[in-house]
């Protein structure tokens, strides 16, 4: 599936052609095209669908679908698990998950 969900702009890239910016979907940071939105302002909120940011939205909107999204599973859906992504680009295989150490019977692995 393939959302267009809200996000905070922490960068714009004045200099590169088309305009683009970092934004940050609840934690996960993504390189956005921002040129449909070119005055658009470092703190601002904006819909991103496809890596292009297409509107923007007020604070409390963004805030409340990310919060939405995230009770249903969609941002992991949509952007992966954001931790192992990082410790697979730090070279670990996954991440250490204390839960892993235990069966399904919950007594600890030996």
């Amino acid at each position: 599936m393939c959302l267009a969900v809200p996000g905070k702009v922490v960068s714009i890239d004045h200099r590169a052609d088309p305009l683009t910016g970092v934004v940050d979907f609840g934690g996960v940071q993504k390189q956005a095209c921002l040129e449909y939105l070119p005055d658009l302002r470092v703190g601002e909120y904006v819909i991103v669908h496809v890596g292009f940011a297409l509107q923007r939205l007020d604070e409390a909107s963004a805030r409340a679908s990310l919060e939405l999204f995230e009770q249903l599973g969609l941002l992991e859906e949509e952007f992966g698990d954001a931790w192992r992504q990082a410790a697979e680009q730090a070279g670990d295989a996954a991440p250490h998950n204390p839960e892993s150490a235990h069966d399904k019977s919950g007594s600890e692995a030996r």
